[in-house]
């Protein structure tokens, strides 16, 4: 048995974090394998970073050093000499006590790959071979598998060559089941048939949804179970026009995290996309004096783990929120043609009496039914109006103008303008990101057609009547700076504002202090928790949600009531109301997981406050 799997069978090994996030970081964003012969001083760094952190385990930079990929960027010639000297850099920096794992990526699932299966295995034996030539590495590490045809393709044709340890990582879109719908368990089943010495999940997915999936997986006699999460979902920033990517800075959240996934069987845990030295720090000292777990209960998903959408926005409401209280409420488009539960909430909320419904567009880049559509398809059931989101993540100026002027015929004139979700965070991460325009551009957009002229600057025979509204995330480190952002948006066009979830009063006084000066309104959104996991996950996970201490610690103290964690979070919910009300004639309500029942509990409380204090809400 090799060292590495010595060590396996005793020990919980420490794997390295997120090479290219750091490359790019240090400005490093092209090709970042050729960096193996350009900067490798940088590579070699990175490395020494995580070793200094605790990693026992590391990678070479050569996850995408495939002739098919390497070609792209003019170097399909020097593909030996990346794959080697990636073994080289990684071996310098690991001396005789930190294992190196030869890394390869997956072709399928990313992008829409060419090739066939045969040419990817063709290209897949190719780069194997140079990286076991070296003699240097201690195993192979095939990851971010998403399609699993050709993961169990590659292991097929790999296995005979090497006695090394095989690691084969799988990348999955939704908590528990693989891109082609099987259970995570299944797949996990043939890879360890098929001689795979390690089993696990990469990318995409945060801790949390990756201890949901492990609940699902039993230990295997002949195998061991690693895990590299992403620090947490990508974000897209566009504060200043130019947009960002970026992950949660949440290393001690990641530590602890490693704790419970020790606890579902994981020996190896490292971290993929948005990690840093600091996150595999974290993990090394959650995990001191950890022995793996040799039995444990497997236990079925109960519950599918959505996110959360956190902007949203109404507009023919703008005159009533200046006068009186308004509630919009948000209930996401269904994600299967089985729309019966939809179709009672949109029905609940039109009864409970809300002002505008919101249908989001895709949001975290999770693929819904058009909303547009849907709309269309319940108008005449309801008298509430809807207010849709449009994203210039999936549509091109051409589309964005194009559903405008669709939304306009069909009669629906309240839009909330968003930049969208990146495509990398949902179902299809090869999927091109369009951002033609942002959220800026396509609220000019919106001003120009309620003027009667398209984008070219054509007449389009007819001025539109929409409203605009823009999102705004309150929940940033510096929000006494953002006076910029909102004026710039009020200048593209913005009749109002929707903004994220709240969930510290505290942030709720700090918007009232930011936005006093401005006639443009604001709805405050709050979502209620669904349970304690839910909070931890929004806290951690999911950039711009921050909970409270005191109220994570309050969870924490019935978490294993479901009833009682329930009725907490909802008093939560309406304290935060109360304070809103304070300030704000706004209030944005939205319905987590389906869960309209507590939007309309949240509704008729709201009624209820207004009833005392003699206003009147429509």
């Amino acid at each position: 048995m090799s060292r590495l799997l010595e060590r396996l069978k005793t020990d919980i090994l420490v794997a390295d974090g997120a090479m290219g996030t750091l490359l790019y970081a240090n400005g490093l964003d092209n090709c970042y394998e050729a960096y193996n012969l350009t900067h490798p001083e940088k590579v070699l760094a990175i490395h020494k970073a995580y070793i200094e952190a605790g990693a026992d385990v590391i990678q070479t930079n050569t996850y995408a050093a495939k002739r098919h990929r390497l070609e792209g960027y003019g170097y399909g010639d020097k593909i030996k000499e990346i794959n080697q000297a990636g073994v080289e850099i990684a071996r310098q920096a690991a001396g005789e006590d930190t294992f190196v794992l030869g890394t390869v990526g997956a072709l399928r699932g990313l992008k829409q790959c060419e090739l066939s299966l045969d040419e990817i295995i063709k290209e897949t034996l190719e780069q194997v071979g140079y990286l076991l030539e070296t003699k240097e590495i201690d195993g192979l590490l095939f990851e971010t598998y998403y399609d699993e045809e050709e993961i169990i393709e590659v292991l097929k044709a790999v296995r005979p060559l090497t006695d090394l340890p095989i690691i084969t990582n799988i990348s999955i879109h939704e908590a528990g089941i693989t891109e082609n719908g099987r259970p995570l368990v299944e797949i996990f089943g043939k890879l360890v048939m098929l001689g795979a010495d390690v089993v696990g999940l990469n990318c995409h997915l945060g801790p949390y949804h990756m201890i949901q999936s492990l609940k699902q997986v039993p230990l295997f006699a002949q195998s061991y179970l690693s895990v590299y999460p992403n620090a947490s979902l990508l974000s897209f920033v566009d504060d200043n026009g130019s947009g960002q990517y970026g992950f949660s800075q949440n290393a001690d959240y990641f530590g602890k995290s490693a704790e419970l996934l020790v606890a579902e069987g994981a020996r190896l845990i490292g971290g993929c996309c948005g990690t840093t030295p600091d996150h595999i720090r974290a993990v090394k000292r959650a995990v001191k004096g950890l022995k793996p777990v040799s039995r444990k209960f497997v236990t079925p998903m109960v519950e599918e783990v959505e996110l959360i959408k956190a902007v949203k926005q109404s507009e023919t409401i703008v005159d009533k929120v200046k006068r009186k209280v308004t509630i919009i409420a948000e209930l996401d488009p269904p994600k299967t043609l089985d729309i019966k539960k939809f179709t009672e909430g949109v029905k609940a909320l039109d009864e409970a009496g809300v002002s505008a419904i919101t249908l989001a567009d895709n949001s975290l880049a999770k693929t819904r039914i058009c909303n547009v559509s849907i709309a269309s398809l319940l108008k005449n059931e309801i008298s509430t109006p809807f207010l849709l989101h449009l994203s210039c993540r999936d549509h091109n100026m051409i589309g964005l103008q194009s559903r405008l002027l669709g939304m306009d015929v069909l009669g629906f004139h309240q839009v909330l303008a968003i930049t969208g979700d990146p495509s990398k965070i949902g179902d299809f991460p090869g999927a091109t990101s369009v951002y033609d325009a942002t959220s800026f551009k396509l609220l000019e957009l919106i001003k120009q057609l309620n003027k009667g002229i398209g984008y070219s600057g054509a007449s389009i025979k007819k001025e539109t009547t929409f409203t605009a509204a823009a999102a705004f995330n309150p929940n940033v480190k510096n929000l006494s700076r953002c006076g910029r952002l909102i004026e710039r948006k009020i200048a593209a066009g913005a009749d109002c504002f929707i903004t994220q979830p709240i969930f510290n009063s505290e942030i709720i006084e700090n918007l009232a202090k930011l936005t006093r000066d401005y006639e443009t309104p604001f709805f405050v959104g709050i979502m209620p928790i669904t349970s304690y996991n839910n909070a931890i996950f929004l806290h951690n996970e999911v950039p711009g949600i921050q909970l409270s201490d005191n109220f994570l610690a309050k969870l924490e103290a019935v978490k294993d009531d479901k009833e009682k964690c329930q009725q907490l979070a909802l008093e939560e919910s309406k304290q935060l109301i109360d304070h809103a009300l304070k300030f704000f004639n706004g209030i944005y309500l939205i319905t987590p997981f389906m869960r309209y029942d507590l939007t309309v509990e949240l509704v008729e409380y709201i009624h209820q406050k207004v009833e005392q204090s003699h206003q009147i809400i429509p």
